[in-house]
């Protein structure tokens, strides 16, 4: 079927090369790819909440790029190409950003994040800002993923109300899987994109943390948050990791990405890569999981070792008893959020931590859902790093997770990568470490258990690879590889997302 021949059913499921082929041949173009998504986002996403805001300038900035592939050509392989981005990343267009709280409602960017100018530069139509934790998810003890005040809960698309729909990218993930958007970009600090990657049957990258800089975002903590692409294939991610990419001199942590970063992955969408693979099985991690995603997780084995993968297993991790942590986040976000609302203008009502402490005390009814007993504990610290409790915690986070722990059992065992299931614990290390994670679907657990954050494990679940600092070439060999061989990825059944 070519586009020009029913457009609405081509776009389901649709990949960014076909996307690109179709507009060089003339059969569609960038503005009514943008129409067509947005007349699905109208049609299932009252139910989905999804997206906060619709860039009212997309069909515009979408037709000027048609404009520009006549004229002069194509920027590149996202020229046109409809992307959302979540909502704590800046735009300087008529977008909001927020982090989902209603305190930052009306708050527009002086300027583009890093991130969204990359993207801009490489022709992406930004269609909206995707729907989000609030806070991203780090507001309060037993806020429901995908909840944030401006919106309300996201759902996930297979299963509406039923399943869990991850976070805090849970918007970006949800809309992308009910092909509201070619591909998002999320935000991570640990598991923010691979748990809603996995619960939608996407594809969800990780980057290496200082491979894309974090300028212009809302941040949680400078030492682990990053902004990652997800997307329904790994060649549409690999090929919007490959725009993001940069050293800013506004983000000191990309000038290590020197040498390391490159603006092109898809030369890694190898799959004979497996046949030389050697990859890790950390068992620990595993001794949790419900019979169903267990049983996922070692067909997953069973295919990499068919596909010529050599399976190291059981690997352990010197860390893997660690009591972790968690309170880097708690003095990291204090400073890191001041320094980004000082500067806002005073038409803004928040400038401080503390003023969105009071702001949602003074509309408690709206904004208090959940409490904010995590903005609390942030704000009770200094906000200047200085506490020798901080630089102990940061200390022990990066070598228990690093030395003792990755890095170990990858040099113990000469492996390329450690294989996990979705966004268990794995991904929380590799949070911690800095280092890069990708997951790609790996099946669906038809059955589940209740979890400690109180959902229910079934539905979809992704296969998670985990690797080294900049090890985002051989990830993506490896998940391409096991994508190719397994294709599990469908699509969602929507018809249960209409009517509202």
């Amino acid at each position: 079927m070519k586009p020009n021949e029913n457009i609405e059913q081509w776009i389901v499921e649709a990949d960014i090369r076909s996307m690109q082929a179709a507009m060089e041949a003339g059969e569609t173009s960038s503005e009514e790819l943008v129409r067509v998504y947005l007349k699905r986002i109208g049609r299932y996403d009252g139910k989905l909440r999804s997206i906060i805001e619709i860039n009212p300038e997309a069909i515009s900035i979408a037709r000027a790029l048609d404009d520009e592939r006549y004229d002069t050509g194509i920027r590149g392989p996202l020229h046109g190409i409809p992307l959302l981005l979540k909502d704590n990343i800046d735009t300087c267009d008529a977008l909001h950003t927020s982090a989902g709280t209603l305190a930052l409602a009306e708050h527009t960017a002086a300027h583009d994040s890093f991130v969204a100018a990359q993207l801009r530069r490489a022709g992406a139509v930004f269609l909206g800002k995707a729907n989000m934790t609030e806070w991203a998810n780090f507001m309060a003890d037993g806020m429901w993923s995908g909840y944030s005040t401006r919106r309300g809960l996201c759902l996930n698309p297979y299963g509406p109300g039923e399943l869990f729909v991850g976070g805090s990218s849970s918007g970006s993930g949800a809309a992308v899987a009910a092909n509201l958007a070619a591909a998002a970009i999320g935000t991570e600090t640990s598991g923010s994109i691979i748990s809603p990657a996995s619960q939608n049957m996407l594809v969800g990258i990780k980057p290496t943390v200082g491979l894309v800089s974090r300028s212009g975002i809302i941040p949680i903590t400078h030492t682990q948050d990053t902004a990652g692409p997800m997307a329904r294939t790994v060649t549409d991610a690999a090929i919007v990791l490959g725009a993001m990419t940069g050293v800013d001199e506004r983000d000191e942590a990309t000038l290590a990405s020197e040498g390391h970063r490159l603006t092109d992955y898809t030369p890694f969408l190898d799959a004979s890569f497996l046949k030389q693979a050697r990859i890790g099985i950390p068992r620990f991690y595993y001794k949790g999981l419900d019979p169903d995603r267990l049983h996922i997780l070692e067909d997953a084995i069973e295919v990499l070792r068919r596909e010529g993968a050599t399976i190291v297993d059981p690997v352990e991790l010197p860390c893997q008893d660690t009591n972790w942590n968690w309170s880097v986040m708690h003095y990291e976000f204090k400073k890191g959020v001041n320094d980004y609302l000082a500067p806002l203008p005073a038409s803004i009502p928040v400038h401080t931590l503390a003023e969105v402490i009071d702001y949602n005390k003074e509309h408690a009814e709206r904004c208090l859902k959940y409490g904010q007993n995590v903005l609390e504990a942030s704000e009770a610290t200094s906000g200047m790093l200085t506490e020798p409790e901080y630089a102990e915690a940061l200390r022990l986070n990066r070598e228990m997770s690093r030395e003792r722990g990755i890095d170990a059992a990858l040099k113990q065992h000469n492996l390329d990568a450690l294989l996990f299931l979705g966004c268990e614990e794995g991904d929380d290390i590799a949070a911690r470490a800095g280092y890069p994670v990708i997951t790609v679907p790996g099946g669906y657990a038809q059955n589940g258990v209740v979890a400690p954050g109180g959902y229910i494990t079934k539905g979809p679940v992704g296969i998670t690879f985990i690797g080294t600092a900049y090890s985002e070439p051989v990830l993506i060999k490896l998940a391409y590889g096991y994508e190719q061989a397994t294709k599990h990825r469908v699509s969602p059944e929507m018809s249960r997302l209409e009517g509202e």
